[in-house]
């Protein structure tokens, strides 16, 4: 009797542990799959990074966002919910035209870029705080906003 109590206890820790270990690996899988995607560059053998910055906008508002882009800004990449380095060169030019972006469009959601959006942002999407180049919460809530009326209307004035 006491061999059998000794085998299940023996058999249901070795099945603990198994299911930690194989938590602990897909936990590891899961973390890998969430990097940015590398993916060669055009014409070079070189591998570069296709990073994506949605600004704390869900796939669908992102998608929303796009399509306005595509309308408006010359953006003719996919609409596929990632605001990568192609959605962001084509807001960049809006951003320049009509916001007060200073640099290059480089497709890289900085500082600048994020400044002027929240310039944009104050004049109708509810963004009361600071010009100061960080995407917090208030930024994100107000670009929320942006990507709920951009595929149905001009904000503010733009082209």
């Amino acid at each position: 009797m006491r061999s059998r109590i000794l085998a299940r206890t023996l058999v249901s820790a070795v099945t603990v542990v198994g299911i930690a270990a194989g938590s602990l690996a897909t936990a590891g899988s899961s973390f890998a799959a969430s990097e940015p995607v590398a993916k060669p560059a055009a014409g070079s053998g070189e591998i570069s990074t296709l990073a994506t910055n949605n600004l704390g906008l869900t796939a669908a508002q992102a998608e929303n966002v796009q399509r306005w882009l595509v309308k408006h800004w010359d953006y003719n990449d996919a609409i596929d919910g990632q605001l990568g380095t192609n959605s962001w060169k084509a807001f960049q030019r809006a951003l320049k035209a009509h916001w007060g972006y200073p640099g290059a469009i480089d497709g890289d959601p900085g500082e600048n870029t994020v400044k002027a959006l929240q310039r944009l942002l104050k004049k109708g999407y509810g963004y009361g705080g600071a010009i100061d180049g960080d995407p917090g919460k208030g930024t994100q809530i107000a670009f929320k906003k942006f990507s709920e009326r951009a595929p149905s209307a001009r904000p503010n004035g733009l082209r």
